[in-house]
Protein backbone atom coordinates (compact mmCIF):
# COMPACT_ATOMS: atom_id res chain seq x y z
CA UNK A 1 0.00 0.00 0.00
CA UNK A 2 1.71 3.63 -1.18
CA UNK A 3 1.99 6.07 1.56
CA UNK A 4 1.61 9.71 0.21
CA UNK A 5 2.91 13.08 1.25
CA UNK A 6 0.27 15.37 2.85
CA UNK A 7 1.06 18.49 0.55
CA UNK A 8 4.40 19.91 1.17
CA UNK A 9 4.00 18.70 5.25
CA UNK A 10 6.03 15.97 6.33
CA UNK A 11 3.68 13.72 7.02
CA UNK A 12 3.28 11.01 4.98
CA UNK A 13 -0.02 9.14 5.14
CA UNK A 14 -2.10 6.35 3.96
CA UNK A 15 -4.90 5.65 1.07
CA UNK A 16 -7.30 5.20 3.53
CA UNK A 17 -8.14 7.77 6.75
CA UNK A 18 -10.77 6.02 9.28
CA UNK A 19 -13.58 8.14 10.11
CA UNK A 20 -14.18 8.30 14.26
CA UNK A 21 -18.11 9.45 13.72
CA UNK A 22 -19.25 5.99 15.14
CA UNK A 23 -17.32 6.60 18.25
CA UNK A 24 -18.90 9.68 18.68
CA UNK A 25 -22.67 7.79 18.81
CA UNK A 26 -23.82 8.72 15.09
CA UNK A 27 -27.08 7.64 14.60
CA UNK A 28 -26.49 4.43 17.17
CA UNK A 29 -25.27 4.06 20.38
CA UNK A 30 -22.61 0.81 20.09
CA UNK A 31 -21.46 -1.17 23.00
CA UNK A 32 -18.09 0.30 23.89
CA UNK A 33 -16.61 -3.56 23.25
CA UNK A 34 -17.15 -2.62 19.72
CA UNK A 35 -15.86 0.50 19.58
CA UNK A 36 -12.53 -1.04 21.37
CA UNK A 37 -12.51 -3.53 18.19
CA UNK A 38 -13.32 -0.90 15.65
CA UNK A 39 -10.42 1.19 16.49
CA UNK A 40 -8.10 -2.47 17.26
CA UNK A 41 -9.01 -3.69 13.37
CA UNK A 42 -7.89 -0.06 12.39
CA UNK A 43 -4.88 -0.61 14.19
CA UNK A 44 -4.04 -4.17 13.15
CA UNK A 45 -5.21 -3.67 8.88
CA UNK A 46 -2.98 -1.15 8.19
CA UNK A 47 1.00 -0.29 8.41
CA UNK A 48 2.33 2.32 10.54
CA UNK A 49 1.27 5.85 10.70
CA UNK A 50 -2.57 4.91 11.14
CA UNK A 51 -4.63 8.17 10.64
CA UNK A 52 -7.98 8.87 12.35
CA UNK A 53 -9.78 11.73 11.42
CA UNK A 54 -12.13 13.30 14.27
CA UNK A 55 -13.40 16.12 15.59
CA UNK A 56 -15.46 17.48 18.55
CA UNK A 57 -18.33 17.82 17.08
CA UNK A 58 -18.75 13.50 17.08
CA UNK A 59 -20.58 13.37 19.71
CA UNK A 60 -19.64 16.47 21.60
CA UNK A 61 -16.27 15.13 22.46
CA UNK A 62 -17.21 11.55 22.95
CA UNK A 63 -15.44 10.18 19.34
CA UNK A 64 -12.12 11.69 20.68
CA UNK A 65 -12.29 10.43 23.90
CA UNK A 66 -12.93 6.60 22.95
CA UNK A 67 -10.51 7.15 20.41
CA UNK A 68 -7.47 8.38 22.71
CA UNK A 69 -8.74 5.68 25.29
CA UNK A 70 -8.56 2.58 23.07
CA UNK A 71 -5.10 3.91 21.42
CA UNK A 72 -4.04 4.30 25.24
CA UNK A 73 -5.43 0.39 25.92
CA UNK A 74 -3.65 -0.67 22.78
CA UNK A 75 -0.15 0.74 23.30
CA UNK A 76 -0.19 2.43 20.50
CA UNK A 77 2.98 4.52 19.73
CA UNK A 78 1.89 8.20 18.97
CA UNK A 79 4.22 7.87 16.67
CA UNK A 80 2.83 5.40 14.61
CA UNK A 81 -0.95 7.53 14.43
CA UNK A 82 -1.73 10.42 13.03
CA UNK A 83 -4.43 12.17 14.26
CA UNK A 84 -6.43 14.89 11.62
CA UNK A 85 -8.74 16.74 14.51
CA UNK A 86 -11.78 19.25 12.86
CA UNK A 87 -12.33 22.35 15.14
CA UNK A 88 -14.89 24.38 15.47
CA UNK A 89 -17.04 22.50 18.22
CA UNK A 90 -16.68 23.11 22.39
CA UNK A 91 -18.35 20.51 24.19
CA UNK A 92 -20.52 22.10 26.97
CA UNK A 93 -22.91 20.84 29.74
CA UNK A 94 -25.68 19.01 28.60
CA UNK A 95 -28.96 20.96 29.94
CA UNK A 96 -31.63 19.19 28.59
CA UNK A 97 -32.71 15.80 27.49
CA UNK A 98 -30.73 15.71 24.10
CA UNK A 99 -27.58 17.69 22.59
CA UNK A 100 -29.22 21.11 20.59
CA UNK A 101 -26.65 20.58 17.75
CA UNK A 102 -27.58 18.27 14.84
CA UNK A 103 -31.18 17.46 16.13
CA UNK A 104 -31.23 13.29 16.21
CA UNK A 105 -28.15 11.98 14.95
CA UNK A 106 -26.38 11.90 17.97
CA UNK A 107 -27.56 8.94 20.52
CA UNK A 108 -27.01 8.55 23.81
CA UNK A 109 -24.57 11.64 24.53
CA UNK A 110 -23.72 12.92 28.24
CA UNK A 111 -22.57 16.35 26.59
CA UNK A 112 -24.01 19.46 24.48
CA UNK A 113 -21.57 20.99 21.70
CA UNK A 114 -21.56 24.88 20.66
CA UNK A 115 -19.71 26.05 17.59
CA UNK A 116 -17.15 28.47 18.22
CA UNK A 117 -15.52 29.64 15.08
CA UNK A 118 -13.23 32.32 15.73
CA UNK A 119 -9.12 32.83 16.21
CA UNK A 120 -9.58 32.37 20.31
CA UNK A 121 -12.37 30.26 19.74
CA UNK A 122 -10.47 27.71 17.45
CA UNK A 123 -7.72 28.04 19.73
CA UNK A 124 -10.12 26.75 22.86
CA UNK A 125 -11.40 23.75 20.85
CA UNK A 126 -7.63 22.75 20.11
CA UNK A 127 -7.22 22.78 24.09
CA UNK A 128 -10.05 20.97 24.70
CA UNK A 129 -9.54 18.51 21.79
CA UNK A 130 -6.11 17.82 23.09
CA UNK A 131 -7.65 17.17 26.96
CA UNK A 132 -10.30 14.82 25.71
CA UNK A 133 -7.52 12.39 23.68
CA UNK A 134 -5.83 11.89 26.95
CA UNK A 135 -2.90 14.06 26.89
CA UNK A 136 -0.86 11.26 24.86
CA UNK A 137 -2.27 11.50 21.48
CA UNK A 138 -2.14 15.05 19.76
CA UNK A 139 -3.35 16.05 16.23
CA UNK A 140 -0.94 16.46 13.67
CA UNK A 141 -3.63 17.57 10.80
CA UNK A 142 -6.21 20.38 11.84
CA UNK A 143 -8.89 21.93 9.93
CA UNK A 144 -11.96 24.41 10.70
CA UNK A 145 -15.15 22.16 11.11
CA UNK A 146 -17.89 22.96 8.67
CA UNK A 147 -17.20 26.35 7.65
CA UNK A 148 -20.19 26.18 4.89
CA UNK A 149 -22.35 25.22 7.64
CA UNK A 150 -21.00 28.31 9.71
CA UNK A 151 -21.74 30.49 6.68
CA UNK A 152 -25.16 29.12 5.87
CA UNK A 153 -26.47 30.52 8.73
CA UNK A 154 -26.09 34.14 8.21
CA UNK A 155 -29.00 35.79 8.19
CA UNK A 156 -27.70 38.36 5.51
CA UNK A 157 -25.13 39.35 3.41
CA UNK A 158 -23.34 41.61 5.96
CA UNK A 159 -23.56 38.68 8.45
CA UNK A 160 -21.78 36.44 5.90
CA UNK A 161 -19.00 38.89 5.50
CA UNK A 162 -18.57 39.10 9.04
CA UNK A 163 -18.52 34.90 9.45
CA UNK A 164 -15.94 34.24 6.80
CA UNK A 165 -13.95 36.81 8.48
CA UNK A 166 -14.18 35.31 11.67
CA UNK A 167 -13.28 31.82 9.74
CA UNK A 168 -10.05 33.37 8.55
CA UNK A 169 -8.92 34.60 12.13
CA UNK A 170 -9.78 31.00 12.96
CA UNK A 171 -7.21 29.84 9.78
CA UNK A 172 -4.52 32.66 11.66
CA UNK A 173 -4.67 30.74 15.02
CA UNK A 174 -4.08 27.38 13.60
CA UNK A 175 -1.66 29.08 11.24
CA UNK A 176 -0.10 30.51 14.48
CA UNK A 177 -0.02 26.18 16.29
CA UNK A 178 2.25 25.31 12.68
CA UNK A 179 4.64 28.20 13.07
CA UNK A 180 5.23 27.03 16.75
CA UNK A 181 5.44 23.59 15.69
CA UNK A 182 2.60 22.48 17.73
CA UNK A 183 0.78 21.09 14.50
CA UNK A 184 2.25 19.80 11.09
CA UNK A 185 -0.72 20.33 8.66
CA UNK A 186 -3.72 22.73 8.27
CA UNK A 187 -6.68 21.96 6.46
CA UNK A 188 -10.32 22.28 5.62
CA UNK A 189 -13.16 20.20 5.07
CA UNK A 190 -16.63 20.68 4.16
CA UNK A 191 -19.54 19.43 2.02
CA UNK A 192 -19.48 22.60 -0.10
CA UNK A 193 -16.58 22.57 -2.25
CA UNK A 194 -16.96 26.37 -3.63
CA UNK A 195 -16.41 27.36 0.11
CA UNK A 196 -13.19 25.22 0.42
CA UNK A 197 -12.36 26.93 -2.94
CA UNK A 198 -12.69 30.87 -1.26
CA UNK A 199 -10.81 29.44 1.83
CA UNK A 200 -7.78 28.12 -0.23
CA UNK A 201 -8.32 31.61 -2.23
CA UNK A 202 -6.93 33.25 1.10
CA UNK A 203 -5.39 30.47 3.65
CA UNK A 204 -2.06 29.12 3.02
CA UNK A 205 -3.04 25.28 3.49
CA UNK A 206 -1.45 22.02 3.07
CA UNK A 207 -4.57 19.54 2.31
CA UNK A 208 -8.30 19.61 1.64
CA UNK A 209 -10.85 17.29 2.66
CA UNK A 210 -14.23 17.13 0.05
CA UNK A 211 -17.73 15.50 1.28
CA UNK A 212 -20.20 14.64 -0.52
CA UNK A 213 -18.80 16.27 -3.51
CA UNK A 214 -16.47 14.02 -5.87
CA UNK A 215 -18.33 10.84 -5.91
CA UNK A 216 -19.24 8.42 -8.35
CA UNK A 217 -22.69 10.38 -8.63
CA UNK A 218 -21.60 13.46 -8.56
CA UNK A 219 -18.66 15.07 -10.30
CA UNK A 220 -18.88 18.20 -11.68
CA UNK A 221 -16.43 19.89 -14.26
CA UNK A 222 -15.75 22.66 -12.37
CA UNK A 223 -14.86 20.90 -9.33
CA UNK A 224 -12.18 18.68 -11.21
CA UNK A 225 -10.78 21.60 -12.74
CA UNK A 226 -10.24 23.27 -9.06
CA UNK A 227 -8.96 19.62 -7.94
CA UNK A 228 -6.43 20.30 -11.00
CA UNK A 229 -5.67 23.60 -9.44
CA UNK A 230 -5.01 22.40 -5.99
CA UNK A 231 -2.84 19.23 -7.42
CA UNK A 232 -1.02 21.40 -9.65
CA UNK A 233 -0.36 23.79 -6.08
CA UNK A 234 0.96 20.53 -4.04
CA UNK A 235 -1.65 20.57 -1.81
CA UNK A 236 -3.03 16.98 -1.03
CA UNK A 237 -7.19 16.36 -1.48
CA UNK A 238 -8.41 13.84 0.46
CA UNK A 239 -11.86 12.37 -0.39
CA UNK A 240 -14.59 11.73 1.59
CA UNK A 241 -18.50 10.60 2.31
CA UNK A 242 -17.66 8.96 -0.56
CA UNK A 243 -20.87 6.97 -0.04
CA UNK A 244 -23.27 10.03 0.17
CA UNK A 245 -23.51 8.82 3.83
CA UNK A 246 -24.58 5.32 3.05
CA UNK A 247 -26.72 5.31 0.14
CA UNK A 248 -24.69 4.33 -2.38
CA UNK A 249 -24.22 1.04 -0.61
CA UNK A 250 -28.00 0.31 0.29
CA UNK A 251 -27.95 2.65 3.54
CA UNK A 252 -31.36 4.63 4.13
CA UNK A 253 -29.32 8.01 4.82
CA UNK A 254 -28.38 10.35 2.25
CA UNK A 255 -25.77 13.18 3.06
CA UNK A 256 -26.58 12.66 6.31
CA UNK A 257 -30.65 12.92 6.44
CA UNK A 258 -33.22 10.26 5.91
CA UNK A 259 -34.34 9.59 2.53
CA UNK A 260 -37.86 8.35 1.25
CA UNK A 261 -38.80 7.81 -2.71
CA UNK A 262 -41.42 10.20 -1.75
CA UNK A 263 -40.70 13.09 -5.03
CA UNK A 264 -39.07 13.74 -8.19
CA UNK A 265 -35.90 14.40 -6.99
CA UNK A 266 -35.70 11.23 -4.36
CA UNK A 267 -37.51 8.77 -7.03
CA UNK A 268 -34.42 9.46 -9.18
CA UNK A 269 -31.67 8.91 -7.09
CA UNK A 270 -33.53 5.65 -6.48
CA UNK A 271 -33.86 4.90 -9.79
CA UNK A 272 -29.74 5.86 -9.87
CA UNK A 273 -29.21 3.49 -7.03
CA UNK A 274 -30.75 0.64 -8.66
CA UNK A 275 -29.56 0.45 -12.09
CA UNK A 276 -25.69 1.44 -10.38
CA UNK A 277 -26.67 -1.96 -8.36
CA UNK A 278 -27.38 -3.92 -11.67
CA UNK A 279 -23.77 -3.18 -13.20
CA UNK A 280 -22.17 -3.80 -10.25
CA UNK A 281 -23.62 -7.37 -9.99
CA UNK A 282 -23.34 -7.81 -13.78
CA UNK A 283 -19.80 -7.18 -13.10
CA UNK A 284 -19.61 -8.54 -9.66
CA UNK A 285 -17.88 -5.41 -8.00
CA UNK A 286 -19.18 -4.57 -5.04
CA UNK A 287 -20.80 -0.82 -4.87
CA UNK A 288 -18.40 0.59 -1.95
CA UNK A 289 -15.06 -0.65 -4.52
CA UNK A 290 -16.65 0.73 -7.66
CA UNK A 291 -17.64 3.63 -5.13
CA UNK A 292 -14.13 4.03 -4.06
CA UNK A 293 -12.25 3.40 -7.28
CA UNK A 294 -13.81 6.41 -8.64
CA UNK A 295 -13.46 8.77 -5.75
CA UNK A 296 -9.54 8.36 -6.00
CA UNK A 297 -9.74 8.19 -9.82
CA UNK A 298 -8.58 12.38 -10.05
CA UNK A 299 -4.79 13.34 -9.81
CA UNK A 300 -3.79 14.69 -6.43
CA UNK A 301 -6.15 12.42 -4.23
CA UNK A 302 -4.01 10.91 -1.83
CA UNK A 303 -6.80 9.07 0.42
CA UNK A 304 -9.98 8.67 0.89
CA UNK A 305 -11.83 8.97 4.49
CA UNK A 306 -13.92 6.04 5.41
CA UNK A 307 -16.28 5.15 8.64
CA UNK A 308 -17.77 2.37 9.67
CA UNK A 309 -19.46 1.29 12.64
CA UNK A 310 -18.77 -2.49 12.21
CA UNK A 311 -15.45 -3.94 13.16
CA UNK A 312 -15.46 -6.24 10.53
CA UNK A 313 -15.40 -3.72 8.00
CA UNK A 314 -12.82 -2.23 8.46
CA UNK A 315 -10.52 -4.91 6.26
CA UNK A 316 -12.96 -4.62 3.82
CA UNK A 317 -12.07 -0.43 3.58
CA UNK A 318 -8.31 -0.96 3.11
CA UNK A 319 -8.99 -3.55 0.72
CA UNK A 320 -11.33 -1.39 -0.83
CA UNK A 321 -8.89 1.46 -1.95
CA UNK A 322 -6.40 -1.34 -3.41
CA UNK A 323 -8.93 -3.14 -5.13
CA UNK A 324 -9.10 -2.04 -9.46
CA UNK A 325 -11.74 -2.00 -10.45
CA UNK A 326 -12.41 -2.97 -14.73
CA UNK A 327 -12.82 -0.66 -17.28
CA UNK A 328 -15.47 -2.97 -18.96
CA UNK A 329 -17.21 -1.22 -16.23
CA UNK A 330 -16.80 2.17 -16.46
CA UNK A 331 -17.60 1.75 -20.20
CA UNK A 332 -20.78 -0.06 -18.99
CA UNK A 333 -21.99 3.02 -16.00
CA UNK A 334 -21.47 5.78 -19.15
CA UNK A 335 -23.31 3.99 -21.72
CA UNK A 336 -26.13 3.47 -19.36
CA UNK A 337 -26.35 7.23 -17.86
CA UNK A 338 -25.00 7.00 -14.59
CA UNK A 339 -21.70 8.85 -15.64
CA UNK A 340 -20.36 11.41 -17.21
CA UNK A 341 -19.11 11.02 -20.68
CA UNK A 342 -16.77 13.24 -20.48
CA UNK A 343 -15.30 12.08 -17.30
CA UNK A 344 -11.75 11.50 -18.15
CA UNK A 345 -9.52 9.77 -15.35
CA UNK A 346 -10.58 6.48 -15.46
CA UNK A 347 -8.59 4.55 -18.13
CA UNK A 348 -6.95 1.56 -17.34
CA UNK A 349 -8.49 1.35 -13.71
Amino acid sequence: MEYHQLGKTKLRIPPVIFGTSALGNLYAELPDHTKGQIVKECINNLASPVVFDSAGKYGAGLALEVLGDNLRKLGASPQNVIISNKLGWYRTRLTGTDPTFEPGAWIGLKNDAEQRISHDGIIECWEQGNELLGGSYKPSMVSVHDPDEFLSTSANETERIKRFDQIIEAYKALSDLKRDGKVDAIGVGAKSWKIIRAIAARVDLDWVMFANSMTILRHPSDLLRFMTELHRTEIGIINSAVFHAGFLTGGRFFDYVPIQPDCSENISLFEWRKKFFSICEEFRVLPAQACVSFAMSPPGVISIALNTSDPDRVKENVTAVTTKVPSEFWDEMIKRGLLNVGYPYLTGK
